[in-house]
């Protein structure tokens, strides 16, 4: 292959396929949390938030995942700064933070406590 995977065009089609990908994925890893919460009978003021809480990590692990399948692990850093770059337009939602393992595992913590509190409430 001549041509690289570096280019301003590769990087808004991967963007595209993030944003048309991220409502499935979303819907996909809150329904469960939802489906246990009415289970419990926990409060709708906990578990929508929870539930939130709950998927956004596994949405962006997934994410993260295909930018380092389109880009591969050397470049992925390449993609992040081009949307940092773009902070109006393509970049809008887009925060270093979301890539870091630790605060993927600090959000999916803080929903299982959520959970834990609404059933014992």
């Amino acid at each position: 292959m001549t041509t690289s995977e570096l280019t301003s065009k590769n990087y808004k089609r991967i963007f595209y396929l993030n944003t048309v990908l991220s409502i499935p994925l979303f819907i996909i890893f809150a329904w469960p949390y939802v489906e246990f919460s009415h289970f419990l009978d926990i409060k709708t003021i906990i578990y929508y938030p929870g539930a939130i809480l709950f998927a956004f990590p596994f949405m962006l692990t997934l994410l993260h995942g295909y930018v380092t399948l389109a880009l591969g692990s050397v470049h992925r850093h390449h993609y992040y700064e081009w949307l940092q770059d773009h902070p109006l337009t393509y970049g809008l939602l887009f925060h270093p933070v979301f890539t870091r393992t630790r605060f993927r595992l600090v959000v999916f913590a803080v929903s299982v406590i959520m959970f834990i509190v609404g059933a014992l409430i």
